[in-house]
């Protein structure tokens, strides 16, 4: 019996021996970056979601070889996003994560346990779901610190598009671009740049003849869209680059423009569409709240009770709104005013707030709903549609103006980071 009880004991250990080498061998290192590290499993994980998309969405891919190239570029990046994230101190809450997928779900006309459900049944695990989620809202918030304070719009460069803008007609050419970024490196020899320009001919030259945009931006691009087909969406002209939108002024549909030239590479543009836009009026709303605040002697339970025991006290007419406010409210700025925080256009508040303003009838005190500021109720006092051109114009034209530079200066930044980092590939 002994000899067996130490044979059962020795073929245990090699099981499971066994399978922590082959858990290994799954999770291996694919890239060092600096002192954090890509796995094999990320890159699978990420080919894999690609594989889904693609044929969800029928779209032909390349090889996996390539694929994994593609993959492990993005993944170096969003690495080296991430530790600067863990620099600066940027974390994303349960909470804030919880919202967030409340949000995508309800855009899907869906619950979170319909996402789930949906999620699962592509063959994707909803925690890894999750957590490509909270990543993404880490690197955004870490984008966002990083890039903005390097992006300057002037009230010159506001006046002079919002001229260019009064001129233009009623209807405002819309395009949606196809993208190959064929990169070179900063500080590359004229005969790299040589190099470069012919490859991104030749490409361009394929792509006359035939060649599915999609699966060469897949396969060849190093723009951040490459694993998107190289889509960049619907873009207005003045959103673009000033290189893309002299380009593409003028220019047709299925239309093939470049090789353009940049600080970082040559461009390939493909005009996949295009779309008018009409001017529409603002819809503004005049409403009043009353912010509490969670904190380590309230409780977010007992800051949703409280605001519901103001409620009921108002609508009992025991108090007024303009005096609870005035009391209990943390918004200081509304507060003094008895909560009232005049008219604004509804999607200049936090999203859960937005959709309470719309949805609420004029007069109706909100149930409390929670946004990441705080516990709230809310009164819509009237809705108005407003001619604002000018202001709108004005708003239009800034925003187009930082969406351009903000894009430009990314691009740049990312390019920044990954040169200065010390990044090695261990596996093919």
């Amino acid at each position: 019996m002994g000899h067996i009880a130490k044979f059962l004991a020795a073929a245990c250990l090699l099981t499971l021996s066994t399978t922590a080498l082959a858990q290994q061998v799954l999770d291996r290192v694919a890239v060092i970056v600096n002192d954090g590290v890509v796995l094999e499993s990320e890159v699978n994980q990420l080919i894999n979601q690609v594989k889904n998309n693609a044929k969800n969405s029928n779209t032909q891919l390349p090889t996996d070889k390539v694929l994994r190239v593609q993959a492990m570029d993005r993944l170096i990046l969003i690495e080296l996003q991430k530790q600067m994230a863990k620099r600066m101190g940027v974390t994303i809450s349960d909470a804030q994560l919880e919202q967030t997928l409340i949000s995508i779900a309800r855009e899907q006309n869906m619950n979170v346990d319909e996402l789930r459900a949906r999620i699962t049944a592509d063959g994707s695990s909803w925690d890894n779901y999750r957590e490509s989620i909270r990543t993404e809202l880490m690197t955004s918030e870490v984008q966002r610190a990083a890039v903005r304070r390097r992006v300057y719009v002037s009230q010159q460069e506001i006046a002079g598009l919002v001229e260019a803008m009064t001129q233009a007609t009623e209807q405002e050419a819309e395009y949606r671009l196809g993208h190959i970024l064929i990169g070179f490196r900063d500080n590359a020899t004229s005969d790299e740049v040589q190099a470069t320009r012919e490859r991104a001919e030749k490409l361009l030259e394929q792509l006359r003849g035939g060649a599915d945009f999609t699966r060469a931006a897949i396969t060849s691009s190093s723009g951040a869209r490459a694993l998107e087909g190289g889509d960049l969406g619907w873009m207005n002209i003045n959103a673009m680059s000033t290189l893309f939108a002299d380009a593409v002024r003028g220019a047709t549909k299925d239309q093939l423009i470049g090789p353009l030239r940049s600080g970082v590479g040559f461009h390939i543009l493909k005009v996949t569409d295009m779309r008018g836009l009409q001017q529409v009026e603002i819809s503004e709303v005049k409403a009043r709240h009353i912010l509490v605040q969670p904190s380590v002697i309230l409780s977010e339970r007992r800051a949703q009770e409280k605001l519901s025991e103001l409620r009921e006290e108002i609508i009992a007419g025991t108090i007024s709104f303009a005096d609870a406010a005035r009391e209990h409210s943390a918004d200081t700025g509304s507060a003094a005013n008895g909560g009232d925080l005049g008219w604004a256009e509804p999607s200049i508040y936090a999203d859960e707030f937005r959709r309470t303003l719309e949805q609420g009838e004029i007069g109706e005190i909100s149930q409390p709903f929670k946004t990441q500021f705080g516990w709230h109720i809310a009164e819509v006092l009237d809705r108005r549609l407003q001619d604002a051109t000018k202001r709108s114009q004005e708003n239009r034209a800034y925003q187009l103006l930082f969406s351009r530079k903000y894009q430009e200066e990314l691009e740049n930044w990312q390019q920044e980071i990954r040169d200065q980092a010390y990044i090695e590939t261990l596996i093919d």
